[in-house]
């Protein structure tokens, strides 16, 4: 049964999600920093305009002074420094910060009461800063002690003015109480944003991977052999767990019919071996036995002989059928010329026609040439029509043919034999299948139904096909077809009489 919050690290949720945290922390982290540092950056520059407004109302508080004829009138005074007499200096008392105003040799005139209480050392390297400072600048960054301050300077602009220069600073405390302020609600929001977005992530992720727990479960319970027959349900969505349910149900089509066929190739060729294996075994027993004479031990050892070469024979057929399956099977290929390959299996065929009593022909075959193996080709060509004989009445024919269309050679056995039904017609080409109910009639002992289904490969492994036409009690038509070889061109011989019937 799925958990939804069951931990595995191994599991595939798992390091997604991890893989999502990951993802997640790092994003938030580098827009922590963006954001700190813009904030940050927006502050001092917030900070650094109220103290440039604050230097420029000192200036014009100055200037408008020297307008109405009240010139800056410096008081030196030791104990709380220079100072500045008359309405002005009051104006300027009553300004809040650092407040400093320098002549043009850079000697202050006016130090506001902050400046004024600062330490020696601490006012020297303010005064110092404040004459280095940048006219018009933003702002110029200062440590005094444990506090920051941010210095303005500004100029008099005006040549017949004792002043110089004028610079503002304010400590950076608001500034950086801001960023701090940012800073903690950061660390208090941020954690519980990432732990319930990782858990929601979790939870996401292991109810998107829950179809894909129940089908692993579906697969369990199919694959141990018995339950082939099951399938996954499918979804209607059309999403990758659906089409994956598809994928296996079509996989578990197949390998139903290959498990199938198996059984069956196994149970067949166990069949199959049952009763030579018997019959030798009967064979044997009555060669050993003493009170069989000696031409009768002949007969028994003859026939086990005969059961012995029969078994070899299905054997070799497995092997090669294994092995084709397997694509170990090498064909050595070369250009084959059929027309003299199909006039010895025509040869061959019609002496084995002459014996039972069938009339062989074949119609003048085209001289063309397929890059193919010849002692398959001859074995395909040959199985063919010896099936054809081995199931045709006596008195009937079988008709062989080799003709050319395009790029394709055609190669046909018909005959006037008991036929195939329409219902075996469609399974002659399986391995073991006979359609023995007829034909076991006309042969006391049939093959292995092995022939066609080696026949088959064999058209196939040459680029060809093999097809089968044919109605019960009206014969049978098989057809090979195969490629030609590239650059060859059929050259049918003169109009010849037709090849001579074998009668029989």
């Amino acid at each position: 049964m799925f958990a939804p919050w069951s931990i595995n690290v191994s599991s595939i949720r798992a390091r997604l999600t991890l893989a999502y945290a990951g993802a997640l922390i790092t994003t938030v982290m580098a827009f922590a920093l963006a954001l700190w540092a813009l904030r940050r950056a927006s502050a001092t520059e917030e900070l650094g305009r109220v103290v440039y407004a604050q230097a420029n109302l000192v200036r014009g508080i100055i200037h408008q002074a020297e307008d109405v004829g009240e010139p800056v009138t410096v008081i030196k005074d030791s104990a709380v420094g220079p100072t500045i007499s008359g309405p002005v200096g009051t104006l300027l008392e009553g300004m809040p910060g650092f407040v400093m105003v320098f002549n043009e040799s850079g000697r202050m005139l006016y130090g506001s009461a902050p400046v004024r209480r600062l330490e020696d050392s601490d006012k020297a390297a303010l005064q110092q800063a404040a004459l280095d400072a940048p006219i018009g600048g933003l702002g110029q960054e200062l440590r005094l002690g444990r506090d920051r301050l941010l210095l303005v300077a500004v100029t008099a602009e005006d040549s017949g003015s004792a002043v110089s220069r004028i610079v503002a600073a304010s400590s950076m405390y608001s500034a950086e109480l801001a960023v701090r302020e940012l800073v903690g609600t950061m660390l208090v929001v941020v954690p519980i944003l990432l732990i319930a977005s990782i858990a929601v992530a979790y939870f996401i992720s292991g109810s998107a991977f829950a179809p894909l727990d129940r089908l692993m479960n579906e697969m369990e319970a199919i694959t141990d052999g018995r339950s082939l027959h099951r399938r996954l349900p499918v979804g209607t969505s059309n999403d990758e767990i659906s089409r994956l349910a598809a994928t296996l149900n079509e996989m578990f089509q197949r390998l139903e019919v290959s498990f199938s066929a198996l059984r069956r190739f196994t149970a067949d060729a166990s069949h199959e071996l049952k009763t030579p294996l018997a019959v030798l075994r009967a064979d044997v027993e009555r060669a050993m036995s003493s009170a069989t004479s000696r031409s009768e031990r002949m007969v028994a050892l003859e026939e086990a002989l005969q059961e012995t070469a029969r078994m070899a024979d299905l054997v070799e057929s497995l092997l090669t059928l294994a092995r084709a399956d397997e694509g170990r099977f090498d064909l050595h290929r070369e250009p084959v010329p059929l027309e003299p390959l199909v006039r010895d299996v025509f040869e061959t065929a019609s002496i084995l026609g002459e014996s039972a009593g069938i009339t062989v022909t074949m119609e003048n075959p085209v001289q063309v040439t397929v890059l193919g193996d010849i002692t398959r080709l001859r074995q395909l060509f040959l199985n063919l029509t010896t099936n054809a004989i081995k199931y045709t009445p006596r008195g009937g024919s079988v008709e062989l043919s080799l003709t050319q269309r395009d790029q394709r050679v055609t190669f046909s056995v018909r005959d006037t034999g008991i036929g195939i039904s329409s219902a075996d017609l469609p399974h002659i080409f399986e391995r073991f299948y006979r359609a023995d109910r007829v034909r076991t009639r006309v042969h006391e002992r049939g093959g292995f139904g092995l022939g066609l289904a080696i026949g088959q490969w064999i058209a196939e492994a040459h680029g060809g096909t093999i097809t089968a036409a044919s109605r019960l009690g009206r014969g049978t038509t098989f057809t090979v077809t195969i490629p030609v070889l590239d650059g060859n061109a059929a050259a049918s011989p003169p109009p010849q009489p037709a090849t001579p019937a074998a009668t029989h």
